[in-house]
């Protein structure tokens, strides 16, 4: 009889307001998982000047508007004009979703003339005569390096080999065996010929070395040549129009900076 008694009673708590009954245990609200951006969180387009090194850009940009966080997607040879894509604050994170995007560049090659790393900033090492070539058989030669392709990176590279850059090993005369990556080259194509200087454009997936194209290129066509110059148009959906002079960039302020950063959600979503 108790024990009914005690069940009837229990229910009874249960079912009324009584104060008695166990209150439940309060809900408080959620933390935001959202990720809050600030102006300058994104990526600033430059138009780099020959001569610098990315690394040289990248620093500038940093310590001229003291900035925590500044990165890139994709170096330029100090050699090469064109774009190079800063990456500032928590868009540095993006860096390897941008650099894996394909590239454009348009190029100028000297037949006739090779050097050690490929481009004009190298040492020559070697010079023939360049034969009678007319635009048409420069290219019939140049589209034979369209498609997959597995390219070995030139000694005079940012590659790394046992933790030590190849051009640090070429500065001391040494060449060691290097690791041939695959690429696609979806053009390569030349618009203008006069000897000895071509021009091309090339659009290609990240990590080809167009300084490579040019050199193997003269291999192919029997007099050697090099790339003398080189501008990256384009790097996926962004361009070297909408980027700006590092020049004019260093004469902002703040409020300046941030009208020329594009958002970090703008480069997720493209």
């Amino acid at each position: 009889m108790f024990i009914c008694v005690h069940l009837w009673f229990y229910q009874f708590l249960i079912k009324t307001n009584n104060p008695l009954r166990p209150l439940p245990k309060p809900s408080y609200p959620r933390k935001s998982s959202l990720t809050e951006f600030g102006p300058l969180d994104g990526a600033l387009l430059i138009d780099k000047p020959v001569g610098w090194t990315s690394h040289d850009v990248v620093a500038k940009v940093r310590g001229h508007f003291k900035l925590k966080k500044v990165g890139h997607s994709g170096t330029l040879d100090p050699n090469a004009t064109g774009l190079l894509v800063l990456l500032l604050g928590k868009a540095t994170k993006l860096s390897n979703k941008l650099m894996a995007d394909d590239k454009i560049y348009e190029g100028e090659v000297k037949f006739g003339e090779t050097t050690d790393s490929y481009d004009a900033d190298g040492e020559l090492t070697g010079s023939l005569p360049v034969p009678p070539l007319t635009l048409d058989q420069i290219n019939e030669q140049a589209k034979t390096f369209t498609g997959d392709q597995m390219q070995v990176p030139p000694m005079v590279s940012a590659v790394k080999k046992d933790g030590v850059p190849l051009y640090k090993l070429a500065r001391k005369g040494k060449e060691v065996e290097r690791e041939p990556k695959l690429i696609h080259v979806y053009k390569y194509a030349f618009d203008h010929y006069e000897e000895p200087l071509g021009r091309c454009t090339v659009v290609c997936t990240k990590g080809t070395y167009v300084r490579s194209l040019a050199h193997e290129l003269g291999e192919k066509i029997g007099c050697g040549a090099h790339l003398s110059a080189l501008r990256r148009t384009a790097s996926g959906d962004l361009k070297v129009e909408q980027a700006s002079l590092l020049d004019e960039i260093l004469k902002l302020d703040a409020t300046g900076l941030e009208q020329k950063v594009i958002p970090i959600l703008k480069l997720v979503q493209s």
